[in-house]
């Protein structure tokens, strides 16, 4: 019985030995492979806050249909606005306020008009292609008018709120807070009465424009 037992725990040793001597033999794995770096998906969604700069053309006409003039010049301001993007599809609500030095001058020497400032208050729908934003906007527009006949001394500096404005712009995130687009506007600041109840006078003009934002 002892030589059995002594034939055991010597097999049981052995069997210990050559465990510890595999466990010290060099392993065959390769190395670990560092993780791989996903970069997170783009997004629209979020508040954002820019400036922007073109050129606006129009026209003035008077409630018989006669134009009173042909204005243009430059346009600049800001904007703010939230979009919130579902699968590929993009909303969003916009305002800006422009400065402009949209004027004619007199026309014929008898009648001048210019436009100071406007502003536009609208929705936006776009469809996104990853970085790249086509979208149509439209909504409410204001500003104001000022026309001048120097012949009989008339002069007149109206607001114009009831207005709107319909366009369509492409927007590109250059990086995840920077965006870049440009923007085509039609803006038409309504009617507005001079030189009494009988006579009105409408504003309409284009605008593009290169943007600039700020994505949060």
């Amino acid at each position: 019985m002892k030589k059995y037992l002594l034939a055991s725990v010597a097999a049981l040793g052995l069997i210990a030995a050559g465990a510890a001597s595999a466990a010290d033999l060099p392993s065959r794995k390769g190395p670990v492979a560092a993780p791989v770096y996903i970069p997170p998906v783009f997004t629209w969604t979020g508040f954002y806050v820019g400036a922007n700069a073109g050129y606006g053309w129009g026209n003035v006409n008077n409630s018989f249909g006669v134009s009173v003039g042909d204005i243009d010049g430059f346009v600049g301001g800001g904007q703010i606005g939230y979009n919130y993007q579902m699968g590929q599809f993009v909303l969003g609500l916009e305002a800006d306020i422009q400065g402009a030095d949209l004027s004619s001058g007199n026309n014929l020497g008898l009648v001048g008009v210019k436009t100071d400032y406007f502003g536009t208050v609208r929705a936006r729908v776009g469809v996104a292609f990853d970085r790249f934003l086509p979208y149509v906007t439209g909504g409410w527009a204001y500003g104001n008018v000022k026309t001048s006949i120097p012949s009989i001394g008339y002069s007149s500096d109206r607001s114009h709120t009831g207005g709107w404005a319909l366009g369509g712009g492409l927007e590109y995130a250059v990086t995840n807070n920077l965006i870049a687009g440009v923007e085509y506007l039609y803006v038409d600041l309504g009617e507005k009465n001079i030189l009494g109840a009988g006579t009105k006078v409408g504003t309409d003009f284009s605008v593009v424009r290169a943007r600039l934002s700020y994505k949060f």
